[in-house]
C-alpha cells in the first residue's frame, strides 16, 4: 500500500471539494484492469495501477484527447502537491489536451479562482498541507505535461470490454461474443404463377 495515500486517508478529510470524493462508483469500460480507485470527481476517477507503482492516473471516458487514461503524477505525494498548487483536480485532468496558455487562462478565470478560494476547498487544502507537510508544486503544467509526453500509453492494461467498446482489435486475439443472439438461416419459397 502507498504510505502517503495511507497518511492522507488517516486525515479523514472530505476530498469532495478538491475532486477526490470517496464514492462507491462503478468503474467504466476504460478503467484499467487492476485499478485501485482513490477518488472521484463527477465520474472522472483517479487510481493507482499495480504495474506502475505509486504513479497516479486519471480515467476520463469523456476526454477531448486520444487517451482515456493518462498519468497525472509520479507519486501520490506529487499528486497532492499539484492539487495544492491549483486548488483541485479539475485543471489537472485537462492538461492532457491543453497548452500552457489554456491552463493559465483557466486558473485565472474568476469563477475557477473563486472556487479554489472557497472555505470548503481551502479547509481541505490547509489540512493536507499541515497534516502531510506538503508544499505546492512550482510548475504544475510543466510537471504534468512532461510526464504525459514521455509516457508509454500502450503499457496500460485494459479489459476486452475496452477494446470492444472502442471497436479495436483485442490484443489477446480473441473475438467478442455476439451479444447472445443466434440467427438461423431461413429459406424462402417464391410462389410461381401457374
Amino acid at each position: 500500500m502507498n504510505p502517503d495515500y495511507e497518511k492522507y486517508k488517516a486525515l479523514n478529510l472530505d476530498g469532495g471539494p478538491i475532486g477526490l470524493a470517496e464514492e462507491d462508483g462503478e468503474p467504466w469500460f476504460c478503467t484499467p484492469v487492476g485499478a485501485e480507485i482513490i477518488g472521484w470527481d463527477n465520474g472522472i476517477h483517479y487510481c493507482f495501477l499495480p504495474e506502475f507503482g505509486e504513479m497516479v492516473f486519471c480515467v476520463n471516458a469523456e476526454t477531448c484527447c486520444d487517451q482515456l487514461v493518462y498519468p497525472i503524477a509520479e507519486t501520490f505525494r506529487d499528486f497532492l502537491r499539484l492539487i495544492l498548487a491549483v486548488g483541485c483536480t479539475n485543471p489537472l485532468q485537462q492538461i492532457v489536451w491543453w497548452d500552457r496558455k489554456q491552463f493559465e487562462d483557466f486558473i485565472r478565470d474568476p469563477e475557477e479562482a473563486a472556487y479554489a478560494a472557497s472555505p470548503e476547498v481551502t479547509a481541505v487544502l490547509r489540512a493536507m498541507e499541515a497534516g502531510l507537510e506538503l508544499t505546492p508544486m512550482d510548475d504544475p503544467f510543466g510537471y504534468v505535461k512532461g510526464l504525459q509526453t514521455d509516457f508509454s500509453y500502450e503499457r496500460i492494461p485494459f479489459s476486452n470490454e475496452y477494446y470492444d467498446t472502442l471497436g479495436l482489435e483485442r490484443p489477446d486475439g480473441t473475438e467478442p461474443e455476439e451479444n447472445g443472439f443466434a440467427f438461423e438461416a431461413a429459406a424462402f419459397t417464391v410462389p410461381t404463377e401457374g
